[in-house]
């Protein structure tokens, strides 16, 4: 069974006060199969482990490790690291004019297999997925991102996943933006994902109600660039109802 491990990984970013430190000795083991959640408030550093496995090459790891089946995914390129079988779902999809989706996804999948589909097969499946995603036909000869809503966007982004095929996704508040019907759908294809595939997931989100629809192993709570608490579905519960002001108020009291 794949495993993807992250171990006391520390990570800073460049800002106008200096090289700031968002990442403080985070550590997270995701399996083949597992969805882990991870929830915190705005700040905490939940974006910069996202971009981070993803290779970002805005954010600097200054210590720790992450490892994919015993390979060091720090040691990768971008390019590598999604031919290796990691996915990121991003919370701000960005528009590339001139490139339609028929062409992105085709070409893509061809980087990532390192051959081109068979256009039969591959033709009939983009279909199907659009069509799962209630995607309008039309968006594949539309230019990527380009014009869309925040919902088509998201449900692009899962359109990628279900054809690429990746071993571990990181949807990063994919579930922002989206009205309860998009959150529906967006949320199927990502189990579908998981059905077909043995998919593992690190869902990162402020709010419980993606996780009504993409069932968590695994639920974590992450402040000030560290995992505080760990725990199952329940944890988002408790959340849901209590807030993240028992954890920040230590750091408060430490100040004063």
């Amino acid at each position: 069974m794949s495993v993807l491990e992250i171990r006391d990984l520390h990570v800073t970013v460049e800002t106008e006060e200096g090289t700031t430190p968002i990442l403080n000795g985070l550590s997270l083991t995701l399996r083949k199969g597992e969805t882990h959640a991870i929830m915190g408030p705005n700040g905490s550093g939940k974006s910069t482990l996202a971009y981070t496995i993803a290779g970002h090459p805005k954010y600097t790891v200054t210590g720790g490790s992450i490892a994919l089946d015993g390979e060091d995914v720090l040691e990768m390129t971008v390019d590598e690291r999604a031919r290796a079988g990691l996915f990121l779902a991003m919370q701000y999809p960005v528009e590339i004019p001139g490139v339609t989706v028929t062409n992105f996804l085709r070409t893509a999948k061809t980087a990532i297999d390192g051959e081109a589909p068979a256009i039969r097969t591959w033709t009939k499946e983009v279909k199907q997925s659009m069509k799962d995603l209630r995607m309008d036909p039309k968006f594949a000869a539309r230019n990527v991102n380009e014009g869309f809503s925040g919902g088509e966007k998201k449900r692009h982004e899962i359109l990628q996943l279900e054809l690429l095929k990746p071993q571990f996704a990181v949807l990063d508040e994919t579930d922002s933006g989206l009205d309860v019907d998009a959150l529906k759908v967006v949320s199927e294809g990502v189990n579908r994902a998981k059905e077909t595939t043995g998919l593992g997931v690190l869902l990162i989100t402020h709010y419980t109600r993606i996780l009504r629809y993409i069932d968590p192993d695994f639920v974590h709570v992450m402040v000030a660039g560290r995992i505080v608490e760990e725990g199952g579905p329940e944890l988002a519960d408790r959340l849901e109802d209590e807030g993240y002001d028992r954890y920040l108020e230590p750091a408060v009291d430490t100040e004063a």
